[in-house]
C-alpha cells in the first residue's frame, strides 16, 4: 500500500494505485531526483515493467516507504532485424524554442539541448526502453496520430505539440477493443438447414465501394461482423448488389449463393451494405475537403481509412480543422487566446509550469490568475471529452452500471388544463402513464421509447437519462490516475486544475453525449422494431387469399352522406353505383333498393368499410339476413380495413381509373375490391396509409419507405402478374421494373395485342438484357387470357416499325421457372418422357416425383449441369397446376351473419377471431365487436404457437385466425384484454 494513500481533487477523494505516480508527484521520481525542465518531451506511455526495473533507487525508496509487490522479471525483448537503436531526445517543444513563454522556463538550470547529455545514466536507460517499446504502444493509443522521429543526432520534429498529439503524452492503462457505439453485434443468422450454397471469391473493397473509395478494413469482414453472416454469403450478396440483382430474384433464383436467406435477411444485409458505402463516402468527401483547403496529412487520411462507423468519423472529424462553427466554443476561445501551450505543459512537463507570466490585465480572459486558470481548464476539459480511448472507458463503466430513463409530466403540460388542446393532435391524458416512469435502459421496451418521443416532441413530457453518480466517481479516479496522469513532478495547484478539468468534461461535455447517444441508441432499436412490425403487417395484409368468383355489393357505411354502393362483376368490373340511407327515415324503402340490387345481379356477397357507422351498417344487415329478407338468396358479410380509401378515391390515379364516378363512390369501388384482389388494390396506396403498424409516423421516413417499397415489389414478384391483364399501377412493382418500363409495357400491349411469350418482352423499350433477366421469371403468360385477348382484336400484327418475334406459345411462361432454365426443364422432361403440354397434370406429377424419388435430386442436379435449388425449382413449376397462387395458402376475409355486443361477454369466454393488426405491445383481435380486442405481449408465449413460429420475433400477424379467451372488460373505456388460446390453422 502506498504511503500516499489519497488525495482529494474537486470533491473526489482519488486513492493513488501507483508508488511510482506518488514518487512523480513528490518529484522523488527518476532516482529520488527532481526531474529537470529539460527532460524528454516527447513522452511516451512506459510499461509497468520497465519503470520498476529501471531504476533501483525508486525500488529502494519504494522498499522503505511501504511494502509493495515483487517486481516481475524482465523479459528479454525478442532482437529485430530491420530495428535501429534510436535516442528518445528531441530538441524542442513547440514551433521554436525562441516563441517559448516565459512560464513555460524554468528557474534553475539550463534548458538547452546541450545539457542533455549531463543527464544520469539512469534516465537515458529508461528512455531508451520507453523508445524500444513506442512501437507497440502507438498499436495501442487510440488513433495513429504523427510521432516524433528521432535520428542518430539525437534531434526530432520541430514542430508544435497540439491537443490532438497530446494524446500519445499521456498514461495508458491495457490495450482495449475497437470503438464503437454500435450495439453488439447479434447472434450469428441460421440461414438455412439446406446445404451451404456457392462460395465465391471475397471481392475486395473497391469491387464493394467502387474504384474511388478505399478503406484500410475489409468490407466483407465487416458486413459480416455488423450482420452476422458467414463471410461467404455477404460476399455473394455484395457481389448480387453491385450487378444490380434485386431481392425478389436472389431469393427465388439465386438460392444456393445466398445460402436460402429470406428476403428479411437480405434486406439487412442490404442496410447493412448501404451503411458501409455510405461511411466510406463522407470519408472520402471529407477527405477532398481538407486537401483542398491544404490541411490534410498522411497520417490524418489513415485516421479516416481507419473509421469504421459514423461515431468514429465523427470523432477523427472533431479532432481536425474540419469542423468549424459559427460561435467559438471554450476551449476554441481559450486555444486562440495562446493557452493550449500551458495546457499541454501541464500534462507533459508540469515542473516547468508557472502560469502568473501569462496573466495580462488588459486582455479578456488573460486578465486574472483565474481566468487564465479557466481558460487551461476548459482547453484540458475539450481534450479529455475528445479521447476515444476516454469515451470507451465510461461507456464501459455505464454498461456496468443501472443507468435508466426519466420521464414526467413538463411545466407546459401541468400549467394547461386536461382535455384536447387547440393544436395538438394527442390528449395530455394519452400519456399518463409516463407522467412518472423509470425504467433501466435494458429493459425498457420500444413501444415506451417511441411513447415518451412522441410526448416530448409534443411538450407534453420532459425526459431525463440517469447516469449513477458512481459512474463520474470512477471516471475521475481512473483519468487522474491512469490515463491524464502527469509524467512528471506537479504541484497541488497544478492538480487540482487537472481535477478541475476532468469534472468539468464529465459534467459538461462527456454526460450530455452520453445521454445523447443513449437516446439515439433506444430510438433507433424502436424505430427498426417498428418497422419490422409494419413490413410483417404490410405483408401479411398484400398476400390476403382473394375472393374470387363472387360478385359482390361493397357499402361505404356513413351517417349524414348515406351509404355509398358498388356492385362488381367477379372480375372486379363496376356493374352498378348507389347511394342509400340506411340509417334515418325510411328505411323499409331503402331495403327494397338493397333486395332488388342484390336480385339483379346475383350477388350474396357484402363487404363493409370499418369506417364511420360501420357498426350500425353491420347491425342493419344483420337484421335483415335474420328475418331472411333476401330469399332466396344466401347473403353474407364482411368487415374489411378501408384506410387509405378516401385518401386513393381523389389519387391521380382514381381518376384515371374512374373518371366519371364521384370521389365517394370511388371508395366503395376500392373496398370491395380490396376482398376480391387485396394485392393488386392495395399497391395503389401508399403503405402508410393502409392502416397497420404503430407509430410509423414517428420513425425514419427513409427507412419506413425502403422497407415498405421492398415488401410490395417482394409480394407482387412472388405472387406473380399476368402481362396481358395488370394494370400499369400493378406492373411498377414487378422486380426490375419501374414506372417508366410499366408504362412502355402496357404502350406495347395495347399498340400489338397480347403478349404471345416472355421474349417478346426484349422488344419493350427501355427493357434492357438486366432488366428482362429480373423481371421474366415473375411475369406470367397466361394462354386463357390471350386466347379471349385474341378474340377481343380482330387481328393481332405490328402496327409500329419491326416486327413481331417469337409468335409462339410456350407452357413454361406461365410457370415460376426462368427462361435461362427453359433448357435445363426440357432435358429433365426427357429423362423420363414428359413433355410440357401435361404441366400440372397429375400424370405429369407422378412421375415426375417417382423419377426423383429413385434417382435422388443431388444426382439428377449433376447430370443436369444445374444446382438443387434451380432443380426444385423447375419440379415445382412442372408440378404445379395451371394458375397456381401462393396466396391460397394465407387465409380469406371472414363472412358472418351474426354480431355480438359487450353485454354477450364476460370474463373466461372463449372467442375465435381474427389479427387485425399487431403492435409492439400486442396484437388486435377482431371478434365482431365495435371495438378491437388486445392480446398483451406477454400473452403471447411460444407454447401457443404453431411450431413454425415458435422462433420468429414476430409470432403473430394481420389475417390469422385465433381463439382467445376474455381476461378482462373495462366497459367505461371499451376495453377488452384477450388471453391467446392457439392460433387456428
Amino acid at each position: 500500500m502506498c504511503v500516499f494513500n489519497s488525495y482529494i481533487l474537486c470533491g473526489f477523494k482519488i486513492p493513488c494505485i501507483d508508488n511510482n505516480f506518488c514518487l512523480n508527484f513528490y518529484g522523488l521520481g527518476r532516482g529520488g531526483k527532481p526531474e529537470s525542465a529539460d527532460e524528454d518531451e516527447s513522452w511516451h506511455p512506459e510499461p509497468k515493467v520497465a519503470k520498476r526495473l529501471s531504476v533501483k533507487s525508486t525500488e529502494k525508496n519504494t522498499a522503505s516507504k511501504g511494502p509493495s509487490k515483487e517486481p516481475k522479471p524482465k523479459k528479454e525483448p525478442k532482437p529485430k532485424a530491420d530495428r535501429k537503436p534510436r535516442v528518445t531526445k528531441t530538441a524542442k517543444a513547440f514551433k521554436a524554442k525562441e516563441t517559448e513563454p516565459s512560464c513555460l522556463k524554468t528557474a534553475t538550470g539550463p534548458s538547452d539541448v546541450q545539457n542533455e547529455s549531463e543527464e544520469s545514466q539512469t534516465s537515458v536507460i529508461v528512455k531508451q526502453e520507453v523508445c524500444q517499446k513506442l512501437e507497440s504502444v502507438n498499436e495501442r493509443l487510440s488513433f495513429a496520430l504523427p510521432s516524433v522521429t528521432f535520428n542518430d543526432a539525437g534531434s526530432g520534429s520541430s514542430e508544435a505539440p497540439t491537443s490532438s498529439q497530446v494524446l500519445l503524452k499521456v498514461k495508458k492503462e491495457e490495450p482495449e477493443d475497437d470503438f464503437t457505439f454500435d450495439e453488439p453485434v447479434h447472434k450469428k443468422q441460421k440461414t438455412s438447414s439446406a446445404p451451404q450454397g456457392r462460395r465465391v471469391k471475397l471481392p475486395k473493397s473497391a469491387s464493394v465501394f467502387g474504384e474511388d473509395l478505399h478503406m484500410n478494413w475489409d468490407p466483407i469482414q465487416m458486413l459480416a461482423e455488423k450482420t452476422g453472416v458467414d463471410p461467404w454469403v455477404c460476399a455473394n450478396i455484395a457481389n448480387l448488389f453491385r450487378e444490380e440483382n434485386t431481392i425478389p430474384f436472389m431469393v427465388r433464383y439465386r438460392k444456393d449463393l445466398v445460402n436460402h436467406m429470406d428476403a428479411d435477411g437480405l434486406r439487412e444485409v442490404q442496410q447493412a451494405l448501404q451503411e458501409l458505402c455510405s461511411l466510406a463516402k463522407k470519408c472520402q468527401s471529407t477527405m477532398l475537403t481538407l486537401k483542398k483547403e491544404g490541411v490534410l496529412t498522411t497520417e490524418l487520411e489513415e485516421l479516416f481509412k481507419n473509421c469504421k462507423t459514423m461515431d468514429e468519423l465523427d470523432h477523427v472529424v472533431s479532432h481536425t480543422p474540419y469542423k468549424k462553427s459559427s460561435k467559438l466554443s471554450k476551449a476554441r476561445r481559450a486555444k486562440e487566446l495562446g493557452l493550449e501551450p500551458p495546457a499541454l505543459a501541464l500534462l507533459q512537463r508540469p515542473q516547468t509550469l508557472n502560469l502568473q507570466p501569462l496573466v495580462q490585465p488588459d486582455i479578456e480572459g488573460l486578465a486574472t490568475l483565474d481566468d487564465v486558470t479557466t481558460g487551461i481548464v476548459h482547453i484540458l476539459a475539450d481534450m479529455i471529452a475528445k479521447d476515444k480511448e476516454t469515451l470507451t472507458y465510461v461507456l464501459t463503466l455505464c454498461d456496468n452500471s443501472v443507468v435508466k430513463l426519466q420521464s414526467s409530466v413538463s411545466k407546459t403540460a401541468q400549467k394547461e388544463k386536461p382535455g384536447p388542446q387547440q393544436g395538438r393532435p394527442n390528449d395530455i391524458n394519452n400519456f399518463k402513464l409516463y407522467f412518472d416512469f423509470t425504467c433501466n435502459i435494458q429493459r425498457i421496451q420500444h413501444h415506451q421509447i417511441l411513447a415518451i418521443n412522441r410526448g416530448e416532441n409534443l411538450k407534453i413530457l420532459t425526459v431525463k437519462v440517469i447516469i449513477p453518480d458512481c459512474v463520474g466517481t470512477d471516471f475521475c479516479r481512473w483519468c487522474i490516475n491512469v490515463r491524464w496522469r502527469p509524467r512528471g513532478f506537479a504541484q497541488p495547484e497544478m492538480m487540482n486544475i487537472l481535477g478541475n478539468a476532468v469534472k468539468d468534461s464529465y459534467k459538461r461535455l462527456i454526460l450530455p453525449l452520453l445521454c445523447r447517444r443513449f437516446r439515439s441508441q433506444l430510438t433507433s432499436n424502436a424505430e427498426k422494431e417498428s418497422v419490422a412490425i409494419f413490413v410483417q403487417n404490410l405483408r401479411q395484409r398484400l398476400l390476403t387469399c382473394p375472393v374470387r368468383g363472387r360478385t359482390i355489393l361493397a357499402v361505404d357505411p356513413g351517417f349524414r352522406h348515406g351509404c355509398k354502393l358498388a356492385v362488381l362483376s367477379p372480375t372486379g368490373k363496376i356493374l352498378h353505383t348507389d347511394v342509400v340511407y340506411l340509417h334515418g327515415t325510411g328505411q323499409n324503402r331503402e331495403a327494397d333498393k338493397l333486395r332488388h340490387l342484390l336480385m339483379l345481379h346475383g350477388c350474396e356477397t357484402v363487404v363493409i368499410g370499418n369506417g364511420t357507422a360501420c357498426r350500425q351498417t353491420e347491425a342493419y344487415f344483420d337484421n335483415l339476413i335474420k328475418r331472411r329478407f333476401f330469399q332466396p338468396l344466401d347473403v353474407s358479410y364482411c368487415i374489411t380495413d378501408e384506410a387509405g380509401a378516401s385518401i386513393y378515391s381523389v389519387s391521380p390515379e382514381a381518376v384515371k381509373e374512374m373518371p366519371d364516378l364521384d370521389p365517394n363512390l370511388r371508395s366503395a369501388v376500392s373496398i370491395g375490391r380490396r376482398v376480391q384482389d387485396p394485392l393488386a388494390e392495395l399497391v395503389k396506396i401508399d403503405p402508410k396509409h393502409i392502416g397497420i403498424g404503430t407509430y410509423q409516423h414517428d420513425v425514419s421516413q427513409t427507412l419506413l419507405r425502403a422497407a415498405l417499397d421492398g415488401v410490395v415489389q417482394e409480394c407482387v414478384s412472388f405472387v406473380g402478374v399476368d402481362v396481358n391483364v395488370c394494370s400499369e399501377t400493378l406492373m411498377r412493382h414487378v422486380a426490375g421494373l419501374n414506372a417508366g418500363r410499366a408504362h412502355n409495357i402496357i404502350e406495347w400491349r395495347e399498340k400489338n395485342g397480347p403478349f404471345l411469350n416472355r421474349e417478346q418482352l426484349k422488344q419493350v423499350k427501355g427493357l434492357g438484357p438486366k432488366s428482362f433477366q429480373q423481371c421474366a421469371g415473375f411475369i406470367r403468360i397466361n394462354t386463357e387470357t390471350v386466347q379471349s385477348e385474341r378474340a377481343l382484336n380482330d387481328k393481332v400484327t405490328n402496327k409500329g416499325k419491326g416486327k413481331i418475334i417469337g409468335t409462339e406459345l410456350n407452357p413454361l411462361d406461365q410457370t415460376c421457372i426462368h427462361p435461362e432454365s427453359y433448357s435445363t426443364a426440357m432435358r429433365f422432361l426427357s429423362l423420363f418422357g414428359g413433355h410440357v403440354d401435361q404441366l400440372g397434370q397429375c400424370q405429369l406429377k407422378d412421375r415426375v416425383e417417382a423419377h426423383v424419388k429413385s434417382h435422388g435430386l443431388e444426382a439428377l442436379a449433376q447430370t443436369l449441369d444445374a444446382t438443387c435449388e434451380t432443380l426444385q425449382l423447375i419440379i415445382d413449376g412442372l408440378t404445379q397446376p395451371p394458375g397456381f397462387d401462393i396466396r391460397q395458402d394465407f387465409n380469406q376475409a371472414d363472412f358472418k351473419r351474426q354480431i355480438i355486443s359487450m353485454s354477450d361477454l364476460h370474463v373466461g369466454l372463449v372467442l375465435t377471431g381474427r389479427v387485425s393488426n399487431m403492435a409492439l405491445f400486442g396484437a388486435f383481435v377482431d371478434i365482431g365487436m365495435e371495438r378491437s380486442g388486445l392480446i398483451p405481449k406477454r400473452f403471447i408465449t411460444p407454447d401457443k404457437l404453431p411450431s413454425d413460429q415458435r422462433n420468429h420475433s414476430l409470432a403473430l400477424g394481420p389475417g390469422e385466425r385465433v381463439e382467445v379467451r376474455v381476461v378482462d372488460l373495462d366497459l367505461q373505456r371499451k376495453r377488452i384484454t384477450l388471453d391467446l388460446v392457439r392460433v387456428i390453422r
